[in-house]
């Protein structure tokens, strides 16, 4: 089932002071970055966050699930979270700096 705009707008909308957010869409689902950096997916409109340290710590009790068949576990957000702009912002702004900007590939020639 892919996601819905309306739920990755919303998401957006609550991590605008995070840093620089956009969200691609991949495959009827959607990554979402901070400052060039995927620190989430929404799948089935709900919303994974990248596993790091601090955000673990930041967490607490984590629920973990893979956001798609084969993947690893991410930490899932439940939607009431979402509603909590500072603690959702607070979420993405320690996670972001523990990931690294992906690569670019190289053009084919």
């Amino acid at each position: 089932m892919a996601s819905k705009q309306e739920t990755v707008d919303f998401i957006l909308s609550r991590i605008t002071n995070a840093g620089i957010v956009r969200a691609k869409k991949m495959f009827g689902e959607y990554g979402i970055y901070c400052d060039e950096k995927m620190v989430a997916l929404v799948a089935d409109d709900q919303l994974y966050v990248k596993p790091t340290l601090p955000g673990k710590d930041y967490l607490g009790e984590v629920e973990e699930a893979p956001p798609y068949p084969g993947a690893k576990n991410w930490f899932l957000i439940s939607e009431s979270d979402w509603e909590d702009e500072m603690w959702l912002t607070e979420l993405i702004r320690i996670t972001a700096p523990e990931l690294s900007i992906p690569k670019k590939k190289a053009k084919k020639t």
